[in-house]
């Protein structure tokens, strides 16, 4: 349990999903979304790919999606709308990226309040996640 999880509420471990990461491998990020619409991490890659060509209104739907998938996941994984979700968890961030994704989706599109909403969540999931995702965004530049 991490030390800063003051509500003793469990941490949500996602379930891996191989056949996922296999596909990216091997396939566009619009063929792995259709083969797995239910991935929140392939929305929220398709979310980075449309944000990183300029296309703002494409990336904040694909991140609304990937959001929307990451809390059915969650969900279905016993978390009850608090809690962390640790990134030191791998199958956990493809929900982490869709928060962080949906917020620069947000912030792109002048969503000041829910810009502020979804970086208390991001935050309260896991203090760490924006910082390792803005880190692996920098090294792809």
């Amino acid at each position: 349990m991490s030390s800063t999880n003051l509500l003793g509420v469990p941490e949500t471990l996602l379930p891996a999903d191989p056949a996922v990461t296999a596909d990216l491998e091997t396939l566009s990020l619009a063929e792995v979304v259709v083969a797995h619409p239910t991935s929140s991490l392939a929305w929220a890659l398709l979310s980075d790919e449309a944000s990183a060509r300029g296309a703002d209104l494409e990336a904040y739907a694909y991140a609304r999606v990937g959001y929307h998938r990451g809390l059915d996941a969650l969900r279905g994984a016993g978390w009850r709308g608090q809690g962390p979700v640790p990134w030191s968890h791998e199958p956990n961030r493809g929900v982490l990226r869709s928060l962080f994704a949906l917020r620069r989706g947000a912030a792109a599109i002048g969503e000041t309040a829910e810009v502020e909403r979804l970086g208390t969540f991001l935050a309260d999931a896991d203090p760490a996640a924006s910082q390792a995702i803005e880190a692996e965004e920098a090294g792809r530049r």
